[in-house]
């Protein structure tokens, strides 16, 4: 064969294998592009179909079609769709229905309020009884009723008793009953909820109730659990005949919050703790046994007490040698442990004043006479605004007889 008949020969059969090389490349573009036009067409579908209504199953009816609550208002009865499991269709379960023809076509995950999934404490404290100056048999009283049960509910099995249900803290302002609730959270391995009483009071009928039964649910479902009420006297005072829509709007989230604590669902593994500074205007079918078992008063603290709430809040600072924590404890009668952390704080910002590296007694002095003082003032102004106000009221009462 000549010399330029075989090169040709090379050169054509280099073609042609480029020419395959070409053709699969733009195959496999073309099956690129139309996956991309598919998935172009998914989404201008999605785009233009209407919407679904989300609902709850209310029944099942025995023809096969469900009554539910739509998010739009009425009750409906409605039809399933092939694509859907009759057994899932149970009662409380949310589903999508078809805006056309109002039919289910999805059921879809149970879900939890985002408002009430908040109030879960996922990041713990890091406080413990340790932390807490005084206070000995309040925390005793907090272990056998919280943490013991839910660590060891073996020994109430044992002999045989129930351990309580609730625990209601209540005392005069900055004594620690915050602190101690935070103390359980960090100690217990349960889940822990704090919502404050004020979050449960909504404008819309209803909306309060829903999220008290709401919060015992996410409680039960991840059981062992812990729900904290701080201020529960802003929804728990005590219930009267005549009053606002306002009142009897609270009147009813206090009424599904008694049924929670005590009704015909067990609380199983969940404890409830409150906190009040207000325990006299609490309603008294709140603090019957079988809902409070527990009413665990949270006092001043003692010159002991006081002492050891000094040794805490200063055991990081650098005092100085003449610093008597047991004279300053013994000068500080009436203080609550917030005073005395405000002591100890002002003290700090008086040695930064002056430019020392140590905290002295001098500090301490100034502090205790800056913080104590300022409280007395504060209640003596309360008090005369008090009793001057309650004259002036008495006046227009007289004037207007």
């Amino acid at each position: 064969m000549p010399r330029d008949i075989g090169d040709a020969d090379a050169g054509l059969r280099e073609y042609i294998y480029h020419l395959e090389r070409r053709v699969r490349e733009l195959e496999a573009e073309r099956a690129e592009l139309r996956r991309e036009l598919r998935r172009y067409k998914l989404e201008i579908d999605k785009l233009l179909s209407p919407p679904l209504i989300e609902a709850v199953v209310l029944s099942v009816l025995p023809d096969g079609r469900v009554v539910v609550k739509s998010s739009t208002g009425p009750n409906l009865v409605v039809t399933v769709s092939a694509s859907v499991d009759p057994s899932k269709l149970v009662p409380g379960a949310y589903v999508a229905l078809n805006q056309r023809g109002s039919m289910i076509v999805e059921v879809l995950p149970e879900r939890e309020d985002p408002y009430v999934k908040a109030m879960e404490v996922v990041e713990r404290p890091k406080v413990t009884f340790d932390d807490i100056g005084g206070l000995e048999e309040q925390k005793r009283e907090l272990y056998e009723a919280v943490i013991l049960p839910l660590t060891k509910p073996q020994l109430f099995r044992e002999l045989g008793i129930e351990p309580p249900k609730g625990v209601l803290l209540y005392g005069p302002p900055g004594c620690g009953k915050t602190l101690l609730a935070k103390a359980v959270a960090s100690m217990s391995n349960a889940t822990f909820i704090r919502v404050v009483g004020s979050e449960f009071v909504h404008k819309y009928v209803g909306e309060g109730a829903r999220i008290v039964r709401e919060v015992f649910k996410m409680a039960r479902k991840k059981a062992p659990a812990i729900v904290f009420i701080d201020e529960i006297d802003a929804i728990a005072a005590k219930r009267i005949d005549i009053g606002t829509s306002g009142e009897r709007e609270v009147q009813r989230t206090l009424m599904q919050l008694l049924a929670e604590l005590d009704g015909f669902d067990p609380l199983g593994d969940v404890k409830v703790i409150a906190a009040t500074n207000r325990i006299d205007i609490l309603d008294p079918a709140l603090l019957r046994p079988g809902r409070f078992d527990r009413l665990i008063y949270v006092p001043p603290p003692d010159e002991k007490g006081r002492y050891e709430i000094f040794r805490i809040h200063t055991r990081r600072m650098k005092l100085a040698e003449d610093v008597d924590l047991a004279y300053l404890a013994r000068i500080t009668e009436g203080a609550t442990g917030a005073d005395i952390k405000a002591i100890v704080m002002e003290a700090g910002y008086n040695a930064l004043r002056r430019g020392a590296r140590r905290v002295s007694m001098s500090d301490f002095l100034a502090a205790v006479e800056k913080v104590l003082k300022k409280r007395r003032r504060y209640q003596y102004e309360t008090q005369d605004y008090l009793e001057g106000h309650q004259g002036a009221h008495t006046a227009d009462n007289v004037m207007h007889i």
